[in-house]
């Protein structure tokens, strides 16, 4: 690659950019004497899920007590290192009130483990003590100000509302079902597996913490890097490489970061600079770097960590299958965005990079080793592993491949170093998955997601397409603030329901609520995600927010798709349907690119802009074949015309 690293980020840069536009961040750099704490707590809970993975230990341990463990010290860690307030960041040391505030966080949630068999018996008997009530109530706002700390004051908002309501919800017309005492309400969020230690807290203390410590270890290695040499490698000799190269790195970074902050910052810092430098706008730099990376989340092998908690809500599949169903509309999504790159690299003239900047093929071949964790991991779950023994043997695949050559060589340091992170990358998950606990368990403990999913089919009149319509807002209304696993934990409680009882079928609808809860990221006007790439690329942030926007916009239109017809999720679809569904949809998501970058071959009339939308609305139209082949038809009708339009404007300008 090419030595001109001016304009790249440094790490302390990427650490700050990370923390202006992402809560989960924005940590303490310098604890202090606390330091040690820290990295104790944090290793010790890494290597506790590690060794309750492994079969010969009996497994994770009952829910409440695994559960207690992920949780109490993720509290405990939470407030050693996130401040108060965020100009706390740069501060030495902890302050007292946090230290006390981590340990009683610590010891309420531990209480469970200590009391569990009075708790599990005769406590669902005889009924709680003033004890028990006391220490829940501790731990439900100490619970609500961690996340606070670690994810963001949205979330927060949505569970006091949830709280209120599980109180005081019988003075509310139509959706009132609450009026629980806070003594029985408090005791069903904090000591029962329906609320704080349900199901997203479950799946989060078994293998979401194992998998996000298999990216830990993959970037140990240095596979975040082979990722974005193998994408420059590919493509980034055609035209507008460094953005189609900044794609199809971000799509596979996308697979192991979860984050799409995370991963715009982290490839950005990187493909931004090179973007700009070979002629686009400030502003599509950004864009393309933040569609690509939230895309990431749905790239299958190993999507967000609320694919995981998809494959238990959803009873019918499997974490495999939805690695499976995932591929097409993966597809389908980042075409959109490859193609979107093109036309706008043909719009302005913008060629590839010489063969000298670009990784050498047969280099990129000699370190096909790296990508064997990801092997493994995935051979494993296809073939029927549980999800934890696949991340097990992912982490320990990761571990030995790092000893292939000296400059990944993982020693003693490295180790420790890698147990810690992979604890602190957890920790807004963790929080993200207990609080969003609360809503689920509150809507369901009142039947209030029997009222919402009541109420949106009576608003959309028993109309699917309005049906969709309000789910897609209030999924994105609901990305704007919450994480994308919380978004997807809330929204499959109240919204998906709604889908489903007009007869969706189960798998279509939550992907549909995944779908939009991701692309909240790149929705203006509030879209972290470009904010992100547009602080690197040093552009206006709302420009980079709509033009993220255009290139993502496959990311609004699939899902309509997918539920009208659930064969692109590969459900009772034979392999010549699939085929041809999938080569007219990509042909669609062409025609609908193009026009959102308003070039195809050539600059476009504004009836031909027009026309081309609708040829792409009607390719991507399911289960009608004349308007498919028509829509075929005027696609090819506008290439010619352009095509001959551009010869002729061609040939008259080298006559003059």
């Amino acid at each position: 690659m090419s030595d001109t690293n001016k304009d790249l980020l440094t790490e302390k840069e990427q650490q700050e950019m990370l923390s202006r536009y992402d809560k989960e961040s924005a940590y303490r750099q310098n604890p202090g004497k606390w330091g040690w704490v820290i990295s104790f707590l944090a290793i010790s809970l890494t290597v506790f899920h590690v060794w309750r993975a492994f079969p010969q230990t009996g497994g994770p341990l009952v829910y409440l007590i695994q559960g207690s463990v992920h949780l109490g010290t993720a509290m405990g860690l939470i407030f050693l290192l996130y401040p108060f307030r965020r100009s706390g960041m740069k501060k030495v040391g902890v302050p007292w009130y946090d230290v006390v505030l981590a340990f009683l966080s610590m010891s309420s949630v531990y209480y469970i483990i200590f009391r569990y068999d009075w708790i599990t018996g005769p406590a669902r008997v005889l009924g709680f003590g003033t004890l028990d009530i006391i220490v829940a109530t501790i731990g439900i706002i100490l619970l609500l100000e961690a996340t606070r700390r670690a994810v963001g004051l949205p979330i927060i908002v949505i569970a006091s509302l949830a709280i209120l309501y599980g109180l005081y919800g019988t003075n509310i017309p139509y959706f009132g079902h609450g009026g629980f005492d806070w003594a029985g309400l408090s005791r069903r969020l904090f000591f029962t597996s329906d609320a704080i230690f349900g199901t997203p807290i479950q799946i989060s203390s078994t293998y979401i913490y194992l998998f996000l410590f298999f990216g830990v270890m993959l970037t140990k290695t240095g596979v975040g890097q082979y990722f974005n040499d193998l994408a420059f490698g590919a493509t980034g000799r055609f035209t507008g490489g460094t953005a189609k190269a900044a794609v199809a790195a971000s799509a596979l970074q996308g697979t192991v970061t979860g984050s799409s902050v995370a991963n715009t910052v982290a490839s950005g810092s990187f493909t931004i600079p090179m973007m700009k430098r070979a002629r686009f706008r400030p502003e599509f730099a950004a864009a393309a770097e933040a569609s690509a990376s939230t895309g990431g989340q749905i790239m299958p092998p190993i999507m967000g960590a609320a694919a995981f908690i998809m494959a238990e809500y959803v009873s019918s599949v499997s974490y495999s299958d939805i690695i499976i169903i995932g591929i097409i509309p993966a597809i389908l999504y980042f075409t959109s965005v490859f193609m979107g790159t093109h036309f706008e690299a043909k719009r302005y003239g913008i060629t590839g990079l010489p063969k000298s900047e670009l990784p050498s093929l047969k280099g990129l071949s000699k370190k096909l080793d790296l990508l064997l964790p990801l092997v493994v991991i995935v051979s494993m779950l296809v073939n029927g592993f549980t999800p934890t023994y696949a991340a097990l043997a992912g982490i320990g695949t990761a571990f030995l491949v790092s000893f292939f050559r000296k400059e990944t060589r993982m020693g003693p340091s490295d180790i420790i170093d890698a147990l810690e992170q992979g604890a602190r990358i957890a920790l807004p998950v963790i929080a993200a998955c207990a609080t969003a606990g609360i809503i689920v368990g509150i809507v369901v403990f009142t039947g209030l997601g029997g009222k919402i999913a009541g109420g949106l089919l009576a608003l959309a009149g028993d109309n699917l397409f309005l049906l969709m319509f309000f789910t897609m807002i209030a999924c994105i209304l609901l990305g704007m603030g919450l994480p994308t696993t919380a978004n997807y934990v809330v929204t499959a409680s109240m919204a998906a329901p709604a889908l489903i009882a007009y007869g969706v079928p189960d798998i279509a609808a939550h992907f549909f609520v995944f779908y939009f809860g991701i692309v909240a990221d790149i929705t203006p006007p509030v879209c972290l995600a470009a904010y992100a790439g547009s602080g690197i690329a040093k552009a206006n942030p709302m420009r980079a927010g709509v033009t993220a926007f255009k290139l993502a916009i496959a990311g609004f239109i699939i899902p309509y798709v997918f539920v009208y017809n659930p064969a692109l999720l590969l459900q009772d679809a034979d392999v010549l349907t699939v085929i041809l569904l999938l080569i007219t949809a990509v042909l669609g998501m062409a025609a609908v690119s193009a026009t959102m970058m308003n070039y195809f071959v050539y600059s476009f009339k504004w009836y031909e802009r027009l026309l081309l939308l609708l040829s792409g609305l009607m390719l991507i139209y399911p289960e009608n074949l004349m308007i498919e082949l028509s829509g075929l038809g005027l696609f090819l009708l506008i290439g010619f015309l352009q095509h001959f339009r551009k010869k002729r404007d061609q040939k008259e300008s080298s006559a003059a």
